[in-house]
């Protein structure tokens, strides 16, 4: 009998690792478990993540054999950068030419790089003209770089995106010497030699530790029998091989947030959302946009790098944040939690526990204020109340939610609290939930008008335990629809399991050329290649940046070819119920304008007035996979059908249909190219070259009969 073939993902958080197998061909849960961080133990991290994979294989009756894919994401890079437990950096810049010498000296002096708690990256400084590198020289220029305080190196090249070659030669001697050297250009390929050499000691700096724990953990994996290649989740949403954490450990910064994200978008019937880690201490949010969440490049210590991760805003308001009050009024909630002050929630106590309760306040740690609630009972029992204790009060909770509780125990410690303020307990718990939400409300709204979402169209998606404590609420007080999705507890793990090789390649290439986009499209599949991917199942997303002159290409691909879907495929008529209820109309009124063999595309009219009381006739779109899957939503566009052999044709229609003009300055449409399960994107582009050149490159090979259907949106600006 054939064996099962079984994912396993391993969430690091701060407080448990947990860890997840799911089902390769069903992606059903087969068992999860958690365990207690071990961020003392001399193995460090890693021996929690061991721990984790191997109860979980027990308890689960997985064999070795079973496991097809291994991964976890971790928080030591972050964790790293936060606690200034980084190596002394030795950076040796090199350029050729008076002029591009005094600029390189310049600009790969870094001094002192500060971390977010007031420590450092301690950096070492020398330059050397390119044009006398020699074995002798390069070995006396790390010796004294060495006797500086120095523990590893970074070669950063002026132009060295086009050459790298004395990069190389530098780190080739440095490896020869038994030392750790970082390239800048193989951390970067872009222009921007001081971001790009920062990039590069930032790396440097946390390369001892992570090799330490990539070493312990990939050695006690072995041990298992495990005969899949371990897997780092990334920032910026993949999974890379181990190998390549050695050499580049910072791109697994922020992959924690990230999972949930990508767990969430397994279960997500929406392509535009707000989503929401809601932890007990702190709230991570995000953006999910046509399908994927967005990215921008890290900061640290206020500077820029060149690592891309999810754009995450972190708020110290979650599930299990303490409630202040002073002169009868509720004057916050949080930053502290009840695991700092060393209390339980109410909500998860017996409500016989709760015997005549009494209001007092505590100060959770020193220096902070004295007026956080908390309750004690006349058997000497203590309690403290949070969002998710008033979350249970309101009803807002459900068993299938990690964070539902006992209602009647958290009206119960409530009451004291209640009567202080002189409001009911329900009262109270709204006033609580209010005061919480109106931290994270302007955050959704700056998201919102930043990403130009249609607030309509969004959804508000909560991740981790703590999610039903504030989501529900924040969904009403905005009129915004939310979703929990399934097994939100463990969605980070479920994410890092279900997580994909991911590998973009950026290049600066003022008005680029189909062949420049080719080129690139080539090397970002090569380069997922190498970090895993199965060739047959890359897909790539080009996005071109004409202010910043930036193309950079997206390769997306699984470890192995996927012969099965998450979720039973659904019938036309179902998917256009669920494109009815996204449009909040009737499924009278809405029509299948096109479809592929694996999509389905929707409209609906939309009349609304303009000058003079003209009516003017709009058709909001919805693009669904078979799955019934929400891949693509659009407020207003068009709907145009054809092949691959007729879409230079069919895409110059409607690129003419829908391109304005102002003065000399065309403003051009948005394109998606719904063909196959693909949906390829044509956004940002100055002018129809480059939209051909991006249709080209994803189309090239295919049938020229298939079918594709071609969505365009106006652009106003």
């Amino acid at each position: 009998m054939e064996r099962r073939k079984v994912r396993m993902g391993i969430d690091v958080g701060g407080t448990h690792t947990k860890a997840v197998a799911v089902d390769n061909e069903t992606y059903e849960i087969i068992g999860k478990v958690q365990v207690h961080t071990t961020h003392d133990a001399e193995e460090g991290v890693a021996k929690g993540v061991v721990e984790c994979f191997q109860k979980c294989m027990t308890d689960n009756k997985i064999e070795p054999d079973d496991v097809i894919f291994l991964a976890h994401s971790t928080t030591q890079a972050t964790n790293a950068l936060l606690e200034g437990d980084v190596a002394n950096v030795g950076i040796i810049g090199t350029g050729h030419g008076n002029m591009l010498n005094s600029i390189a000296k310049k600009h790969t002096k870094l001094g002192n790089l500060p971390l977010v708690t007031g420590r450092y990256i301690n950096t070492y400084h020398r330059f050397i003209d390119s044009r006398k590198l020699s074995k002798s020289v390069v070995k006396e220029t790390i010796d004294s770089l060495l006797k500086e305080g120095a523990q590893i190196l970074v070669a950063s090249e002026t132009f060295g995106v086009d050459d790298g070659e004395s990069e190389s030669y530098i780190g080739k001697i440095a490896e020869s010497m038994g030392l750790q050297a970082t390239k800048a250009s193989e951390i970067s390929k872009l222009y921007g030699l001081t971001v790009r050499t920062r990039t590069a000691a930032v790396n440097a700096s946390i390369l001892p530790k992570m090799l330490e724990t990539a070493n312990s953990t990939q050695s006690s994996v072995e041990k298992t029998g495990i005969k899949a290649p371990l897997m780092i989740m990334r920032g910026d949403g993949g999974v890379m091989s181990i190998d390549e954490m050695r050499k580049r450990p910072i791109l697994s910064m922020m992959s924690g947030p990230t999972a949930s994200v990508i767990g969430a978008l397994m279960y997500l019937r929406a392509s535009v959302g707000i989503y929401f880690e809601v932890g007990g201490t702190s709230t991570n949010i995000g953006v999910i946009k046509n399908g994927r969440p967005t990215i921008r490049y890290s900061e640290l210590g206020g500077y820029r790098t060149y690592v891309n991760s999810l754009d995450v805003r972190v708020l110290g308001v979650a599930g299990g944040s303490m409630i202040r009050a002073s002169h009868h009024k509720i004057v916050d909630v949080g930053p502290r939690s009840a695991h700092i002050a060393g209390l339980s929630y109410s909500a998860f106590e017996n409500p016989e526990d709760i015997v005549d309760p009494e209001l007092y306040f505590v100060t959770p740690k020193k220096g902070d204020p004295s007026d956080y609630v908390a309750i004690k009972c006349k058997n000497g029992k203590k309690f403290t109340i949070t969002n998710t204790c008033a979350a249970n009060v309101l009803g807002l909770t459900s068993e299938e939610f990690y964070a539902h509780g006992n209602q009647e125990a958290a009206k119960r410690a409530m009451k004291p609290l209640a009567d202080y303020l002189n409001l009911s307990v329900e009262e109270t718990a709204r006033q609580i939930l209010n005061t919480a939400c109106s931290k994270l409300v302007p955050v959704v709204r700056e998201l919102i008008e930043e990403y130009k979402l249609d607030e309509d169209q969004s959804v508000l998606v909560g991740c981790g335990g703590g999610a039903a404590a504030l989501i529900p609420f924040m969904g009403q007080l905005m009129n915004i629809k939310y979703q929990i999705p399934k097994h939100a507890d463990v969605i980070s793990s479920i994410g890092v399991a279900l997580a994909m090789v991911r590998e973009s390649v950026e290049r600066i290439i003022p008005n680029p050329t189909e062949a420049d986009i080719v080129s690139i499209r080539r090397e970002a599949v090569e380069s997922a290649i190498r970090l895993g991917a199965n060739p047959d199942s890359i897909e790539t997303v080009v996005e071109i940046d004409n202010q910043t002159q930036k193309v950079q290409v997206t390769a997306l691909g699984s470890t192995e070819v996927r012969t099965t879907d998450m979720m039973k495929a659904c019938t036309e008529e179902e998917a256009k119920e669920i494109a009815a209820d996204s449009f909040g109309v009737g499924k009278d009124k809405v029509k299948l304008a096109g479809s592929t063999d694996s999509m389905f595309v929707y409209t609906t009219e939309k009349i609304t007035k303009g000058l003079l009381n003209k009516q003017i006739v709009t058709y909001a779109i919805r693009v669904l996979d078979r799955k019934g899957f929400i891949k693509q939503q659009q407020s207003s566009g068009k709907v145009r059908n054809g092949t691959v052999g007729s879409v230079d044709v069919d895409f110059k229609k409607v690129w003419d249909d829908l391109s304005t003009y102002k003065g000399d300055v065309i403003v051009c449409p948005d394109l998606f190219i719904v063909v196959g399960g693909r949906i390829v994107e044509v956004v940002g582009v100055s002018n129809i070259e480059q939209a051909k050149g991006i249709i080209h490159a994803e189309l090239s090979g295919m049938n020229p009969g298939n079918t594709i259907v071609i969505i365009g949106v106006k652009n106003v600006r």
